[in-house]
């Protein structure tokens, strides 16, 4: 029996290209698991009306972790528009299928390493090597919405004197997204952050907020994160505002180490800090939880290349990597990753992206030779 099962979630767009490379390259390295192909993507919702169907949550929950590529997903009414006739008009509503992911498993902790591998000329500066904690289940990505505005929830909004210069209007004219924040959900997601600079012998963590203005929501987040780092004297703490570290970054990127955020700011630094180390053909993220664990580059589906063979798959190969290391495999984690990196400093293979016309098969193929 293998040691491991391994999820395997392609998606579509350039999502089959780049798992498909990363497939050849797990498979260079030996490892001891057996691989599950499931569906998940636009096919699914367009002609089951669920881009996550049951089948592949339950196939998740019999897997030991999961390696996910590319999903398309668009605005509510286009993806209604792209039903099959016979669910049109039904009530469906798309919703995304890794945000549902997320939450069904609990995967709280989007760890996203931000690196930058000596040799990529698509480097901001070099020696960066940022590490973001995004909190992956609640804040503003917890899907609680409406429009336009039910009259129970209207009522219950006029409570609060803020909403005075809204009663005039129309509730067919307004939209409400909530930020719903838990002690627990901050804490789990700071913690999470200062266990691993401790143990990575990281030199700082940085809370990311805006409690100036979201005074409720995003002071609780601070207090939690100032209560927790108490516990971790060893690791400096920094505050920073959103608006102000999208400059910083940009600015003094060596002032900082770990970040930590809740999901909609960890989202918006987390891509910034992917631009500095060669755009999110370099970007990858685990979606981690307690017992279960989901791991993918963090780009799109890009469907004006599907089938081209044409995209950077580095991101995908850089996931993979950090769910072997999830798993325990450190020594093939550490093996994949000094591959990946000889192969980025010797700049014979080069993507697109990198001002190169290698393919992603043939990036593949290099990182499988190195190994």
């Amino acid at each position: 029996m293998p040691k491991y099962k391994i999820a395997v979630l392609p998606g579509d767009g350039v999502g089959v290209d780049v798992v498909q490379a990363a497939m050849v390259v797990l498979k260079k390295l030996e490892v001891d698991a057996e691989y599950i192909y499931g569906d998940i993507g636009w096919e699914f919702w367009c002609k089951e009306g669920d881009p996550l169907p049951a089948r592949t949550i339950g196939m998740l929950k019999e897997t030991d972790a999961c390696l996910f590529g590319a999903i398309t997903s668009k605005p509510k009414e286009d993806a209604a528009r792209e039903l099959a006739p016979a669910l049109q008009g039904k009530g469906l509503s798309y919703f995304s299928p890794i945000v549902r992911l997320r939450q069904e498993f609990d995967l709280y902790n989007n760890m996203r390493p931000c690196k930058a591998y000596p040799g990529n000329p698509l480097n901001y500066r070099d020696k960066i090597d940022l590490v973001i904690f995004r909190e992956n289940t609640e804040g503003m990505y917890a899907g609680v919405e409406w429009f336009p505005l039910p009259d129970p929830i209207r009522q219950a909004l006029g409570l609060h004197p803020k909403m005075k210069p809204f009663r005039e209007t129309p509730s067919s004219e307004i939209a409400v997204s909530t930020r719903i924040m838990t002690r627990k959900g901050c804490e789990r997601i700071v913690r999470a952050a200062f266990e691993f600079a401790r143990k990575n012998k990281r030199r700082s963590v940085t809370i990311v907020e805006k409690p100036n203005v979201l005074r409720e929501t995003g002071g609780l987040m601070l207090s939690v994160s100032r209560e927790v780092a108490q516990a971790y004297p060893d690791v400096e703490f920094k505050e920073a505002n959103i608006d102000a570290m999208c400059m910083w970054l940009i600015k003094n990127p060596f002032d900082y180490d770990v970040l930590v955020a809740e999901n909609l700011f960890g989202d918006i630094i987390s891509d910034l800090a992917a631009q500095l180390v060669g755009g999110l053909g370099f970007a990858s993220a685990g979606n981690i939880g307690d017992a279960y664990a989901v791991f993918e580059p963090t780009h799109g589906s890009a469907p004006k290349y599907t089938g081209m063979n044409k995209v950077n798959p580095i991101a995908t190969f850089l996931a993979a990597m950090l769910m072997l290391d999830w798993l325990g495999e450190k020594d093939k984690a550490q093996r994949l990753e000094a591959a990946i990196a000889a192969v980025i400093r010797d700049g014979k293979v080069r993507t697109y992206d990198m001002g190169g016309q290698s393919t992603t098969s043939d990036m593949g193929a290099a990182v499988a030779a190195r190994l």
